[in-house]
């Protein structure tokens, strides 16, 4: 593995919240060994190596462009925890919504909040247990 692509695998282990050989055993499951190096390669990148954005910076970017694509599965979760584990409460994914909502539509961003609702109601029974 590439320097660049273990520098990616490290962005995947902190988004996923979990151990390096971890995220690389996700990616691989989800999506094959071809695409995770592919994935780590970009993710090694300045994207999310770069020093001027923080963690929680780019998850609210990620958390953008996925919402904006209408993905709420797993990727979306993905980039909640992260949100989550950077500081944003549920009001202040609630806000990002609301916000959203104005430059892509009800539809995409009313698909977003039962995810992040559903995330939530699945932390707190977790918390709980």
């Amino acid at each position: 593995m590439s320097a660049r692509a273990a520098s990616g695998r490290e962005v995947y282990a902190r988004n996923f919240g979990v151990a390096p050989a971890e995220a690389e055993r996700i990616m691989n499951e989800r999506a094959g060994a071809v695409y995770a190096r592919e994935a780590f390669e970009a993710a090694g990148g300045p994207g999310w190596q770069g020093h001027k954005l923080t963690d929680r910076d780019r998850g609210i970017a990620v958390i953008t462009a996925l919402v904006a694509q209408n993905v709420t599965d797993g990727r979306l979760s993905t980039y909640l925890s992260l949100a989550r584990r950077t500081g944003l409460d549920e009001e202040a994914l609630t806000e990002l919504m609301v916000l959203l909502t104005a430059y892509l539509g009800q539809p995409c961003t009313s698909l977003a909040m039962e995810a992040i609702r559903h995330a939530a109601s699945d932390e707190t029974v977790h918390h709980q247990a």
